[in-house]
């Protein structure tokens, strides 16, 4: 499952009026300090920066929630909760908008190094793409000029600022926007980045004044007029970009620092990883537990099996129906279902065999989208339907105006007979990417094969385990995944659909739709949001870009001797939004 980074992509101002279901077994007790608890998770880990487009995975930033600070932090209500232990901040001038960030003096990273101003203008220099001036082909290929931080999320926003200010005891920061910015809020966000101090050090770099210096005399980056590579500015970015990736816990320390409230201390590759207290954290958000265990379990039936078997306490497993008849049969467990705010869709490359928009509109008339929601979802939720929106949900006011007006009627149903008028006698290959280990995309990419080959299309089974390596790279010609939520904002739809944004993976280009982003993430006004909302989806629809598939159905079970995990999250944290919390009973 992919990670809408900054803000969000689907769920803007969404109150569901389905309600979570809670079922328990388990007996009580007190909480008390100390202990173990093992969870299972289905993806590896591999990268000690979520931030970037190949290390923005679900699990990535789920350890990431638990080994570093920030300012903020969404709870399980979907609401931004503040943490003065880490940090304050505040509005000083409405317009132009003008925010001030003073961090704690607490704050600090495990290696006993404060959290300063290097680490907030990193966070800007990411986050806002400010120096980038590169100009990308339909591949995402620099072409020209210079992309230097690899940002999964949406860039804009934080793009349009003036440099931070950067008080004397390089504590605060601030930002003043040229433009009004709807996600302000959450947008500007340390959670998961990698210590500055680290970084600028190995670009050869003697201080943080230097990197301070660095940064303020260079200019904003112009893709009209792009300058020359700073070499400095790009050691910086590299070794940000790629230095944190890793499978194995890294020999130099300095590669997994934290400054939160627990530390990685073991990675058994692909199986498991453990965090431990760290020793250094002052805050808040204390660690109650000697220990948690990270287990890689992708098989849901193996996940549940382990649950009975008391090998791991808490479980987040892919749901389907014979996972939930499982854990009615494990006892002492609370099970916590509800809909996800994430959803499964295909995607098309719009290159190679996708350049041509018939060839990509006969392709979506074949995809047999109810099958596909019969075989997975329904099973969990019998009054679920097939999704029609990229931008809303059922649960959202907006929801069903968009589907009427959208044009996602023209692929309700499978129509061989119009995809084959399409292609005129045309028989392309399609190769579609999915995750080979997921059951749900297995199935999916069955039924599509299948139906896809009835209108003449000659389908390439690209199942590969490392998919999310490859998204964006130009190897296949459709993809199979799912996005997945933090529930708050609108930068999400940029992030995503936005022409050369770096979650942007088919090279989707929509000059009016570009438009309408740019309103969306200046307006807090939520009727204009979604009525905005509404023409980007329609724009997307009407470029044939895709089809999504279905809104998830969310799992969790814990056994009875975890505390503090009380409700269902429906967004991209699950259980681990308060992982701090968490405790063994007595």
């Amino acid at each position: 499952m992919a990670v809408a980074a900054a803000g969000t992509l689907l769920f803007a101002a969404c109150s569901s009026s389905d309600k979570p279901e809670s079922t328990a077994t388990s007996t009580s007790g007190a909480a008390k300090t100390g202990g173990t608890i093992t969870v299972a998770e289905v993806n590896q880990f591999f990268s000690f920066n979520p931030l970037t487009a190949n290390g923005n995975t679900d699990i990535n930033s789920k350890v990431a929630l638990a080994t570093s600070g920030n300012f903020n932090f969404i709870d399980d209500k979907l609401k931004l909760e503040k943490d003065p232990s880490f940090g304050s901040y505040e509005v000083v001038k409405q317009d132009p908008l003008t925010v001030k960030y003073t961090l704690s003096d607490k704050a600090q990273w495990s290696d006993g190094t404060p959290v300063s101003a290097d680490d907030m203008l990193l966070t800007w220099a990411v986050e806002s793409g400010w120096y980038n001036d590169g100009t990308t082909d339909d591949t995402g290929k620099v072409t020209k000029g210079t992309n230097y931080f690899d940002y999964a999320g949406s860039t804009l926003g934080l793009n349009d600022t003036k440099f931070p200010t950067v008080s004397d005891d390089k504590k605060s920061i601030t930002i003043e926007y040229t433009k009004p910015f709807a996600d302000w809020e959450n947008a500007y966000s340390m959670q998961g980045m990698p210590p500055a101090h680290v970084i600028w050090k190995n670009a050869g770099l003697a201080s943080e004044d230097d990197f301070i210096k660095l940064l303020q005399g260079l200019p904003k980056g112009d893709p009209a007029k792009p300058a020359k590579t700073n070499a400095t500015l790009q050691k910086v970015a590299a070794f940000y970009n790629t230095h944190f990736d890793s499978k194995t816990l890294p020999s130099d320390p300095s590669l997994y620092l934290s400054d939160g409230p627990y530390i990685v201390s073991a990675i058994d590759e692909g199986k498991s990883l453990t965090l431990v207290p760290n020793t250094k954290y002052q805050g808040d958000h204390k660690a109650k537990l000697d220990s948690i265990v990270i287990r890689t379990i992708a098989d849901p039936q193996a996940q549940i099996q382990a649950l009975q078997n008391g090998e791991v306490d808490v479980i987040a497993p892919q749901a389907n129906a014979d996972t939930l008849a499982s854990l009615d049969q494990v006892p002492g467990v609370t099970v916590h279902k509800g809909n996800q705010l994430s959803y499964d869709h295909i995607d098309l490359n719009f290159s190679g065999v996708f350049k041509d928009k018939n060839v990509r509109e006969a392709f979506l008339k074949t995809i047999p989208r109810q099958a596909i929601l019969d075989a997975i979802i329904t099973p969990l939720d019998s009054s679920a339907k097939v999704l029609d929106s990229q931008l809303f949900v059922p649960a959202q006011d907006g929801y069903a105006d968009s589907v009427a007006n959208n044009g996602s009627a023209d692929y309700a149903d499978v129509d061989i007979a119009g995809a084959k008028a399409l292609l005129a006698g045309k028989t392309p290959t399609v190769d579609i990417l999915y995750n080979s280990d997921n059951p749900n995309r297995v199935d999916a990419y069955t039924l599509i094969a299948q139906s896809a080959a009835k209108a003449g299309f000659k389908i390439k089974n690209d199942g590969d385990v490392k998919w999310g390596e490859r998204l964006g790279n130009g190897s296949y010609d459709a993809s199979i995944f799912g996005w997945i939520s933090p529930g708050v904002g609108v930068s999400g739809v940029p992030q995503i659909f936005g022409t050369g944004q770096s979650s942007n993976f088919n090279g989707y280009s929509n000059k009016d739709a570009d438009g309408l982003m740019s309103q969306l993430v200046q307006t807090t006004d939520v009727a204009k949001q979604t009525s905005l909302e509404q023409q980007v989806d329609k724009a997307i629809f009407g470029d044939a870009y895709g089809l999504p598939l279905f809104q998830s159905v969310g799992v969790d079970a814990e056994s009875s001797r975890v505390a503090g995990i009380d409700t269902f999250n429906p967004n991209q944290n699950g259980v681990w939004w308060n992982v701090w919390e968490w405790s063994v009973k007595s």
